[in-house]
């Protein structure tokens, strides 16, 4: 998320229009973040509205602008395993089946999703990157890709089978 240093500094120093103004644009961004870092059982409508409010509410305690798009992330995944706890005790969260890949050292998995991703066609890899490391909507994508909706998704759906099937091999 880059952000207008002026409006940052601007919203720092109190100003409510600055603020507003931040907080409305940095919302996508937020959602992006909240729809990869929230559990399936947690609404990331909800994690954006309380890290939105949080933000409007400490942004003068940013020590410096640069730190902004990290302080937001941080934000947000925290009202995530918050909002994740608050309902443990409501919603029965659903058994694990064994996994499908057993990894006894992350850099393996890395290194092997690194590789599975390389081996991927331009077409599917862009849609893949761009959904699942870049954060973007489906929509976005298709903007982006002068793609239709429906097209994106097949993208994205195919690339990751054939991720599975590379690393199952």
């Amino acid at each position: 998320m880059q952000h207008d240093p002026i409006l940052l500094e601007s919203a720092r120093q109190g100003d409510l229009a600055a603020v507003e103004k931040l907080l409305t644009l940095c919302r996508p961004g937020l959602r992006r973040i909240a729809q990869s870092q929230c559990a399936s059982s947690v609404d990331p409508d909800d994690a954006v509205q309380e890290s939105l409010l949080l933000i409007y509410r400490r942004i003068g305690a940013l020590r410096t602008i640069a730190a902004f798009p990290a302080w937001t992330f941080s934000i947000v995944r925290r009202e995530c395993q918050r909002l994740l706890r608050s309902m443990r005790g409501q919603v029965e969260l659903p058994e694990s089946d064994h996994p499908i890949f057993t990894y006894t050292d992350r850099f393996d998995l890395r290194r092997d999703l690194a590789a599975a991703i390389q081996s991927l066609p331009d077409k599917y890899r862009e849609a893949i990157i761009l959904r699942d490391f870049e954060e973007f909507s489906i929509s976005e994508i298709a903007d982006r890709l002068l793609l239709t909706r429906q097209a994106v998704k097949s993208r994205i759906h195919r690339g990751r089978q054939m991720v599975q099937e590379y690393l199952k091999d």
